[in-house]
This record gives structure tokens, C-alpha cells and sequence, in this order.
């Protein structure tokens, strides 16, 4: 396995990386425009577009905008109500593996800004039964929650003739570099298929269960395109308009609205997936199984990049958390009706063989890890640490049991009578 000589990535990465003749990946270089593009200019482009949205007659709402109830939710809704003047109607996939600290920071998000808001809730045992087909057929336990945060938002929007809908950051180019920021892509039918769903869509699951019926999956069926060719619904990030740093917008967030951040088991950092008990645990431990690299490697190259972590301490930082085996992972099993042994039967066949080898006893072992390697961590380049900071870890108003249970609803608001999750 060949690995990015600046911020450690694999050249095995799902999204796809390329690494040039000096060993740099695609991810970096793309990042290094970053620093040189004119932002100014950029958000003035920004400020054009969204004035085009804004006040149109006949419309309650000038924009979607999709959260979860994340940092970067606050700073994208904070933005475009209180910066460029937009009314926006925030909009919710219901992933049914919500904390007590996602519940109340998308309280927190829709009381402190004051927006209207939107749900979408399919029933538990479709979601259980989705689940396990799309284990058992790609591997994957988290297509349902990919699939319903990409698709809800535009369903609404078509619906609701809402011409625009307002996305964070181009995760595909922040990632691993598979556009440019000279690109200013946007989110579209086919890139949602091809990049977040990796070519997976609704159709693939229909005739898989007995009790799954094509009725039951709408809420992950796109709009078709002669809706979407009359309603001229647009995907934009407003990450090609400002320059992302995500730890420094959230560190913001936490000071100006209370958001309140977590530890979490596979990484350090403690801003990010902390709405969904299974995103950076169980889904993430999936991750590691089948191509050897996991999300503490996602943000050990952003933070490389971002010139806040030297290599060494991002691999200690790997070798810290990659293998770790989340303590959500019974409760999951619990949830879905399968043993461990059905669970792992299930991930083997999409073991990535640059990372993965079974041995004539039938157990796997990760060849293809950066932990199996010896790195020589002198040679390539590094970037000059010139901003390390750490992830701020904030007091709960609640105690949290991750690894205990789901929580399918709670509570929409919050003030400072009634901020519990659940129950008053």
C-alpha cells in the first residue's frame, strides 16, 4: 500500500486518490488552492447568487437548507439567515441512531436561529429491514441515512417549489481532491449517485426483502427529472465560496451558540458525527474492515493540511484509534436482530485485498493499514505546524449512554427550563 508522503492518506481510498510523482495526493494538492484563491472575491460571487433567491413572491422560504444538528449546520444557517438575509426552511433525515447531544444541539440550532423545520421519519422496522439488505448486498449499514440526507432535502424543495438548496462543504474535493475549487460543482442528481451513493441507488433494493415494498422506499427516491427539469432546483455548496475550516467555524459555534461537543471512540475529534451513535463507531469500524483507513484518518489530513498536526503525531493519532472495535457495536446488533458473527459474514466479501488478507485459519489480518507500515516519516514533505490547536471538549448538560440506546424523537427546542433530550 502506498500512502500520501504529507497527510498519510491511502491510495486505496473509496473516493478514489491519485498520487502524483512526488507521492502527494490529489486531496493536497487541491487543498493548496485554498491558499490561493481571492475568498473576497469569491463571496462577493456568493452574495450575487443569493440575492437572485432572496424574497421571491408567492414563497414562504428562499432556500433548503439540510442539518443534522452538526457545528457546521450552525455556521451554514447562521451564514445565510443572518449574513446574506435568506429565510430558510432547515430540513432533517431522521438517521434513528440520534444522542441526547445531537437531539439537543438540533434544538439548540432550530430555537437559537429561529427557523421553521422539517422532518422526515420512515418507520423503524423499514429502516431495520433497508439495513439489513443493503448489509447482506453492499456491505454497507449506513446506506439508508447517505441516501435519505441526499435525497429529503430535494423532495422538499421540488415540492415545495424552493429553488435552492444550500449545502456545507464539497466533501469529495475537501477529501480527496476528485474536483477543484475552480470547478464550483454543485450537487446534482448524478453526483449524488455516482460520489455519495457510489452508484447505489433506490432501484437497486427493489425485489431484495419481501416486506420492503417500493412504496416503502420512497423517502429515498429522487425526484424524477421532469420535476426537477419544472422546478430548477439548485444544489450549492457554499464551501467553493469560503475558505472551510471547519474546527475554527465550530470552535465559533460553541462560543456564540452553546454547542455542545463530545468524545467519540474511533478519533479525536470531538466536533464532528457526535448526532449519530453509529456514524464514527460502528459505520466507521465497517470502514476500517473493508479498506484498512477510517475517519481518524479523515481528519488527521485535514488537520495536516490545515498546518495544525506534524505527520508523527497524526500517525500516533492513527495508531491510537484505527483498530479500536466500538462499544456501540452490540447495541447496534441488538437493534438490527443479528449476531456479530452474521454482522462480520456480511462485511467479508467487500474486504479490499490491498488491505485485507484471510489466512488458511480462515482469520483476516490488515496488511494494507499505514500501522503495518514503517513509514519513514522524514522523507517527503511536511507541512509547517503553524496553528495546532485541540479539540475543545465542552460540559454536557445531560449525561450520555451512547452505547445504551437510540433515540427515535426528541425534543425540537430548548431553553434554559427544559434542555433534556427526551424527557422534561
Amino acid at each position: 500500500m502506498k500512502f500520501c508522503n504529507r497527510c498519510l492518506y491511502p491510495a486505496n481510498h473509496a473516493l478514489n486518490i491519485i498520487l502524483d510523482m512526488q507521492g502527494v495526493c490529489s486531496g493536497c494538492r487541491v487543498h493548496e488552492e485554498k491558499y490561493q484563491i481571492d475568498w473576497a472575491i469569491r463571496e462577493k460571487e456568493l452574495d450575487v447568487i443569493l440575492t437572485q433567491y432572496k424574497n421571491r413572491e408567492n414563497s414562504s422560504y428562499d432556500c433548503v437548507i439540510p442539518v443534522v444538528g452538526s457545528g457546521d449546520d450552525f455556521f451554514v444557517v447562521d451564514l445565510v439567515k443572518n449574513k446574506y438575509g435568506l429565510n430558510p426552511l432547515l430540513v432533517t433525515y431522521n438517521t434513528h441512531f440520534s444522542t441526547k447531544v445531537g437531539v439537543r444541539n438540533l434544538a439548540r440550532l432550530i430555537t437559537k436561529l429561529d427557523c421553521d423545520h422539517m422532518m422526515s421519519t420512515v418507520g423503524p422496522e423499514t429502516i431495520k429491514e433497508i439495513c439489513k439488505v443493503t448489509l447482506k448486498k453492499f456491505g454497507d449499514m449506513y446506506w439508508h441515512v447517505t441516501a435519505g440526507t441526499q435525497t429529503f432535502p430535494v423532495q422538499v424543495a421540488t415540492k415545495l417549489d424552493i429553488p435552492l438548496v444550500i449545502w456545507g462543504v464539497n466533501g469529495w474535493l475537501d477529501q480527496v481532491g476528485m474536483f477543484s475549487h475552480h470547478d464550483r460543482v454543485e450537487m446534482t442528481k448524478k453526483v449524488r449517485k455516482e460520489h455519495a451513493m457510489r452508484r447505489v441507488d433506490v432501484e437497486d433494493l427493489i425485489g431484495e426483502s419481501g416486506t420492503v415494498t417500493k412504496k416503502d422506499l420512497q423517502a429515498f427516491t429522487y425526484p424524477s427529472d421532469t420535476q426537477l427539469e419544472h422546478s430548477r432546483v439548485r444544489g450549492l455548496y457554499v464551501g467553493n465560496y469560503l475558505f472551510w475550516d471547519s474546527q475554527k467555524q465550530i470552535e465559533n459555534v460553541i462560543e456564540r451558540f452553546g454547542y455542545e461537543t463530545h468524545v467519540q471512540e474511533r478519533t479525536y475529534n470531538t466536533y464532528e458525527s457526535i448526532h449519530c451513535v453509529n456514524n464514527a463507531s460502528v459505520h466507521d469500524y465497517v470502514k476500517y474492515l473493508k479498506y484498512g483507513y477510517a475517519k481518524v484518518s479523515d481528519h488527521v489530513a485535514r488537520d495536516i493540511r490545515l498546518k495544525r498536526m506534524s505527520k508523527q503525531y497524526g500517525l500516533e493519532k492513527i495508531k491510537k484509534y484505527l483498530s479500536v472495535k466500538p462499544k456501540a457495536l452490540p447495541l447496534f446488533l441488538d437493534w438490527i436482530g443479528m449476531s456479530e458473527v452474521e454482522f462480520i459474514s456480511c462485511i467479508d466479501p467487500f474486504r479490499d485485498d490491498q488491505a485485507w488478507k484471510k489466512n488458511s485459519h480462515g482469520t483476516w489480518s490488515c496488511i494494507g493499514s499505514i500501522i503495518e507500515h514503517k513509514l519513514d516519516l522524514q522523507t517527503g514533505e511536511e507541512v509547517e505546524v503553524v496553528d495546532p490547536r485541540e479539540y475543545v471538549l465542552t460540559e454536557l448538560l445531560e449525561d450520555q449512554k451512547v452505547f445504551d440506546d437510540y433515540i427515535l424523537l426528541g425534543r425540537s427546542y430548548i431553553d434554559q427550563f427544559n434542555y433534556k433530550a427526551v424527557e422534561g
